[in-house]
């Protein structure tokens, strides 16, 4: 038998290269989401946090604006990714870059998530128009960008607001006791960093520092370290480099596809974080936004340190002090930064491999 004609609605998508499924949208688009993030807002911090920390003043300034613009287009990046990832048409794809700013700029916390959404809608849109008409240089830029915003206004706060009870719960865990502390704000805002959500926004917008930074801090490096240990043997260096110093977020479309490669980090951040909070009295006194940053650029441990001899108007005002660093607070940092997310994950990974939980290629990522 020969193969079956589309006709109707179904050969008009097919025509027009839009395919609903759960590997375009979930995978495709959100592994393409992560690199936009990556090139954007997560560069941009890192150079504004290198800036930040350098001594020569002229330099110092310039890297700050550099890390600013590039902080400044998160949304448009994450846009263009997106809808090159769905092989947007090129009127299509340029007309997403207002779009993505619109979204991630009304979406607060939730922006990167919101973009995903709006982004996807907007784009398989301006592909049902696109070449349709004579003045297709009018139409599809037009509706790609009108009905997108209006759709980014209509549900990207939403988004948000959903993002931010993220941050409810977690303001909810700083007011235990430190051992239960330690473990649901390290998860908490680990699995936000690893998510579609921004972890640093999350940590900005409640002002998370003290005691409570510091699992934060536990958690995202539990998710980035353990994420580049674990998936080492398929990522070799350069994963090793994208994941624990770039972002976890790079293995969302595998946890898609396999959601047990997340339990090792999980667990390990489960672990690291009581122990920086009730052995080690780990403190994030820096600005609240590297709570939410691990150790992407190793912004994380710049706000610890930072945090020692200069603590932020944050942390000022909730009676912390500077201090003189000793010996147990640079173990402690290294410890919870580095050694134990890459010891504890590969240990809780070992017996999934041999389960078969985790397989071969599980943790292979696109790195663009």
């Amino acid at each position: 038998m020969g193969k079956k004609t589309k006709t109707g609605f179904a050969a008009f998508l097919e025509r027009k290269n839009i395919v609903i499924s759960a590997k375009r949208y979930g995978i495709d688009a959100l592994g393409a989401m992560a690199l936009g993030l990556f090139a954007s807002l997560l560069i941009g911090t890192i150079i504004k946090t290198i800036g930040q920390n350098i001594g020569q003043e002229f330099l110092s300034v310039k890297l700050i604006e550099i890390g600013d613009f590039a902080s400044s287009v998160t949304g448009a990046a994450m846009a263009i990714a997106i809808g090159h990832a769905l092989q947007s048409p090129p009127l299509v794809l340029y007309s997403l870059v207002a779009v993505g700013q619109a979204t991630n700029a009304l979406g607060g916390a939730g922006g990167p998530l919101a973009v995903l959404v709006v982004t996807i809608l907007a784009a398989e849109i301006g592909k049902m128009v696109s070449k349709e008409t004579k003045v297709d240089i009018l139409v599809t830029p037009f509706v790609t960008i009108t009905v997108g915003v209006i759709i980014a206004m209509a549900i990207a706060p939403a988004i948000g607001q959903a993002a931010n009870s993220v941050g409810v719960a977690i303001m909810w865990a700083t007011e235990l006791q430190p051992f239960a502390m330690g473990i649901l704000v390290s998860v908490i805002v680990g699995i936000a960093l690893t998510l579609p959500i921004s972890s640093a926004a999350i940590c900005a917008a409640l002002g998370l520092v003290g005691l409570a930074g510091g699992a934060a801090v536990a958690g995202c490096c539990a998710q980035m370290v353990g994420f580049a240990v674990m998936s080492f043997k398929e990522n070799r260096y350069g994963g090793l480099v994208a994941q624990g110093l770039g972002t976890s977020m790079l293995q969302v479309p595998n946890i898609v596809r396999n959601w047990k490669i997340w339990i090792p980090p999980t667990l390990a951040s489960a672990i690291t974080g009581p122990i920086a909070t009730c052995i080690f009295k780990l403190k994030m006194n820096g600005a609240p936004v590297s709570s939410g940053m691990g150790t992407s650029g190793l912004v994380g441990q710049i706000g610890v340190i930072t945090g020692w001899s200069a603590p932020s108007e944050n942390a000022i005002a909730l009676g912390e002090t500077a201090i003189k660093a000793g010996a147990m607070d640079w173990l402690g940092l290294v410890l919870i930064c580095f050694i134990l997310p890459a010891v504890l994950t590969l240990l809780f990974a070992a017996p999934l491999r041999k389960w078969g939980w985790i397989k071969d290629d599980d943790l292979k990522i696109d790195m663009g």
